[in-house]
């Protein structure tokens, strides 16, 4: 059937739908769009004339070819104009009634074999299936924004729908030339499920003042994201937001789901984000200055401390020798020592003895994840160290007040972690009994060293592992289950979301012991059964395995 599909409807012609209606038309196929009176069709016009005069400008169309593909696209207000479609897809806004009274109309004017298919991002496609007379015949097909640009389909299938009825529209993706992912039926799919736990949690960290909006941006733009997650927020709409979160919620009943108060708040306001000028950023005014920038002119480099001998350490000794600091290291034994001097092919001044660490005005410890380990170090530093010095520590895992109470000024210690030992970004994690202006210093002393810094308070995970390894262990979640396979959950965050890489495959970069260390961690401050490490992310870090 997908070889004599010729023509195909579009129900909606905002945004979603008119780019849809536009790729539908790009290669080659008639396309029928409908909206819902006159001054919402001029609109879907404006969006398809804009969209294809934005191609021609860049030079990705000819002038005949944005009027080639227009000339294929018929404009209505009357169902009628659906009778003899092959396909027809809905794209009206997210809301579980008026889809279904969509449907129904659908199931009235076209064809008995005519395919239905609902772009919905969130909703059950059972629940809008049902609502017709040919349940068989629906299919979810669900692009992402902006659909002429972005690869990614996924194909959703009920428990209802005739194999024939789902291999229409996988020809058609084929055909579109779009990255298709066949999956059931569950709420927010593949790639929504995944983005929205982490972008509602980020909403959640904000409101509870743990770090400032720009530096929750800044962190995660920092790891390699398109951008940060409440920017990402505000443009795809919080009431939009707000809707997905509230579906997986109902479904999942997982409480990291369930709206972070303050999506809700902005949306019974009205402030929606980019759409309205206001939401988590106003559009019209300058953005609060980041923590690099509230640092000020950039001081020299401070004098640095490390200790530690493992690969974290000796790229945080490159690191500030990069920056031109003057840097000493400590290790546990001679041979460590010399394993570190090695390893760095410069000579920079180290031993085993803390006392080369009297004179520094920051240490950075880097020893192993062990809270007794840490603990002991810092006490030993503690005696060596000079009046004023900050004292830091690399721990993921570890509260750092726990840290800070093991020596007699914990005023003076705060957290640094690296979330890349080679990238820029550094945040710093304070505690309720850091010094504000020990705060400050570090802030300096971070930049100053070539860093970004962005600051938080002390909880496991800080900003980037607090929300970016919750999301792979979603990740291991959904595979475990058998809803999808390795490579379609990577794609569709890939090709859907802009990721740079999808996590499963990231898991395998930052190491499972490291996820499963950060999981038992927010555990452990939590209590909240999802952020347990899954059976099969244990498994195979017991086993010394990987994903793939």
């Amino acid at each position: 059937m997908g070889a004599s599909l010729n023509k195909v409807g579009v129900v909606g012609l905002g945004t979603m739908g008119a780019g849809i209606a536009e790729v539908l038309a790009r290669s080659g196929l008639d396309v029928v769009g409908i909206e819902v009176g006159d001054e919402a069709l001029k609109r879907g016009r404006g969006h398809l004339e804009s969209s294809t005069g934005r191609a021609v400008k860049r030079g990705k169309l000819s002038a005949e070819e944005q009027q080639a593909i227009l000339d294929r696209i018929e404009l209505s207000t009357s169902f009628g104009a659906l009778s003899d479609c092959d396909l027809v897809v809905e794209a009206v806004p997210e809301q579980l009634a008026l889809k279904r009274r969509v449907f129904e109309q659908l199931d009235e004017v076209c064809r008995a074999d005519a395919v239905l298919a609902t772009n919905t991002s969130s909703l059950s496609v059972t629940e809008i299936a049902v609502s017709t007379n040919r349940p068989e015949q629906i299919v979810g097909v669900h692009f992402f924004n902006p659909a002429p640009v972005m690869k990614l389909v996924e194909i959703i299938h009920t428990v209802l729908t005739r194999p024939e009825a789902l291999a229409v529209v996988q020809d058609l993706v084929e055909r579109l030339g779009k990255v298709g992912v066949t999956i059931g039926d569950r709420a927010g799919f593949i790639a929504n499920r995944l983005l929205f736990g982490y972008l509602n949690q980020a909403a959640a960290m904000y409101d509870s003042g743990h770090a400032t909006r720009e530096d929750i941006d800044a962190a995660m733009k920092a790891t390699g994201l398109p951008m940060g997650p409440l920017t990402l927020m505000d443009l795809i709409g919080l009431d939009v937001s707000l809707e997905v979160c509230e579906a997986i919620y109902r479904e999942t009943r997982d409480r990291r789901h369930a709206p972070a108060p303050i999506l809700r708040q902005f949306v019974t306001a009205g402030l929606l984000g980019r759409k309205t000028g206001r939401g988590f950023y106003s559009y019209d005014r300058p953005a609060v200055p980041t923590a690099q920038a509230e640092a000020g002119a950039v001081e020299p480099p401070p004098r640095v401390g490390v200790v530690g001998s493992g690969p974290l350490a000796v790229a945080l000794i490159r690191g500030c020798l990069r920056a031109g600091a003057d840097v000493r290291f400590v290790a546990g034994d001679t041979e460590k020592a010399q394993a570190v001097a090695a390893a760095l092919e410069q000579p920079v001044e180290g031993g085993t003895e803390l006392a080369l660490l009297a004179e520094c005005d920051l240490i950075i410890e880097a020893v192993a994840e062990d809270t007794s380990v840490k603990r002991s170090l810092f006490a030993a530093v503690d005696d060596v160290a000079k009046p004023g010095a900050i004292l830091a520590t690399t721990a993921t895992t570890v509260p750092v007040i726990e840290l800070a109470a093991a020596t007699d000024r914990p005023q003076d210690v705060v957290g640094l972690h690296l979330p890349d030992p080679e990238g820029e970004l550094a945040e710093i994690a304070t505690t309720v009994v850091t010094a504000t202006e020990v705060a400050r210093r570090a802030t300096e002393y971070v930049t100053a060293l070539g860093k970004h810094p962005v600051r938080c308070r002390d909880r496991a995970g800080f900003i980037v592992d607090a929300l970016r390894v919750p999301y792979l262990g979603d990740a291991v979640r959904m595979l475990e289950s058998g809803y999808a396979d390795a490579d379609a959950i990577d794609a569709a965050m890939r090709y859907g979301c802009g990721y740079p890489i999808g996590p499963i495959a990231d898991l395998d970069r930052i190491g499972l012991g490291h996820a499963v260390e950060v999981l038992r961690a927010l555990y452990t401050e939590h209590r909240e059964p999802a952020y347990a490490p899954s059976a099969l992310l244990e498994e195979l870090f017991t086993a010394g395995r990987t994903f793939r």
